[in-house]
C-alpha cells in the first residue's frame, strides 16, 4: 500500500505525477526543481540559488512524509551543466550533512530550464 505525499509548501507536481510516494517505511520523492510553491515560477538566477530553493522544496516534501534531509539514504541529482557540479556540491553538502549515497548526471536540458534537479529516497516513521 502506497500513500502520496502532497506538501502545500512546496510546488505541486507540474505533471501526472505525485511529489512523492510513501511506500512501506520509505519516501521516493519526485524531482525537485527551483520552483517557488505559490506561483508555480522557476526561481534562483544561478546554480547556487537554485539549489538551495530545490533542497528547501525537498525538505518541505520531507518532513510532510515524516521524514528529514538526515534520513535519506539516496539521493539522484541531475545538472544541466557539469561545470556546476563544484557549486552544487557546496550547497547540497549544506542539507545532506548524512551524506547519503548519490548519483550525479548531466543532462541536456531540465524541465522549465532549470539547472538542477534532485529526487531522494528516505526513511519514515
Amino acid at each position: 500500500m502506497t500513500t502520496k505525499v502532497n506538501a502545500k509548501k512546496a510546488p505541486a507536481a507540474i505533471g501526472p505525477y505525485s511529489q512523492g510516494v510513501i511506500c512501506g517505511s520509505l519516501v521516493f520523492t519526485s524531482g525537485q526543481i527551483a520552483l517557488d510553491a505559490e506561483t508555480g515560477a522557476l526561481t534562483g538566477e544561478n546554480i547556487t540559488e537554485q539549489t538551495h530553493k530545490v533542497c528547501k522544496n525537498l525538505g518541505e516534501i520531507l518532513a510532510q512524509a515524516g521524514s528529514s534531509f538526515e534520513r535519506v539514504v539516496k539521493t539522484t541529482c541531475y545538472l544541466a551543466d557539469m561545470n556546476d557540479f563544484a557549486e552544487f556540491n557546496k550547497v547540497y553538502a549544506e542539507y545532506f550533512i548524512s551524506k547519503p549515497a548519490r548519483s550525479c548526471v548531466a543532462v541536456k536540458a531540465l524541465p522549465k530550464g532549470a539547472l538542477v534537479e534532485v529526487e531522494a529516497i528516505a526513511e519514515v516513521g
